[in-house]
């Protein structure tokens, strides 16, 4: 399955570069995205290599889901790109 990667996940004074919001296909309500929960979402760069991250909960009542992950973040050019949920 897959997702699109929607932003890191703060507030009005904190970026968390480990953990990101996003909304896989198919979830449009919060009992969708806990359905989520627990799963692994990994990323690919284009030279081909994984960040792998555990879906923690789920984000508001439209379907998006927070994911952290625990190597290390990922990069700003990840934004708006897809993401494989496992």
């Amino acid at each position: 399955m897959k997702g699109i990667i929607m932003n890191y996940r703060g507030s009005h004074h904190t970026q968390r570069p480990k953990h990101m919001i996003l909304h896989p296909e198919g979830s449009a309500s919060k009992a969708d995205a806990e359905k989520f929960v627990g799963k692994k979402a990994t990323w690919t760069t284009k030279s081909d290599k994984k960040i792998t991250g555990i879906i923690t909960a789920p984000h508001g009542a439209k379907g998006a889901v927070r994911v952290r992950f625990d190597e290390k973040g990922l990069p700003g050019q990840s934004l708006g790109t897809q993401i494989e949920i496992e």
